[in-house]
């Protein structure tokens, strides 16, 4: 089993950037593919991007391709979505993810959640 906890999330302005963190807690944190997801109110979660458990492979949504990017630390047992030119409608809570076995694009694959950190973009 394991833990997640968000962090990173804020306030923005249009263009801007921030770097989330997913801090996982046990030793098995290697084994364990893990996604970036994000929901607005009232709408189902979207996937945002995913990465292997050694990162060698990665996976995007189109909206956010070659803006966002996700990466891992295993020695430190964190996973990264780093945010860059951000727009408005970016605005959500964003959500890591953790499964076992390949990456998925969809939020039932995983089994494992955090509790979101606030992202707003402002225009």
């Amino acid at each position: 089993q394991v833990q997640l906890v968000e962090s990173g999330g804020g306030l923005v302005q249009a263009g801007g950037s921030l770097r989330l963190s997913c801090a996982a807690s046990g030793r098995t944190f290697r084994s364990y593919a893990m996604g970036w997801f994000r929901q607005a109110p009232g709408k189902e979660r979207e996937f945002v991007a995913a990465i292997s458990w050694s990162g060698g492979s990665t996976y995007y949504a189109d909206s956010v391709r070659g803006r966002f990017t996700i990466s891992r630390d295993n020695a430190k047992n964190t996973v990264y979505l780093q945010m860059n030119s951000l727009k408005p409608e970016d605005k959500d809570v964003y959500y890591c993810a953790a499964r076992t076995g390949l990456p998925g694009k969809t939020a039932y694959e995983y089994d494992y959640w955090g509790q979101g950190t606030q992202v707003t973009v402002s225009s």
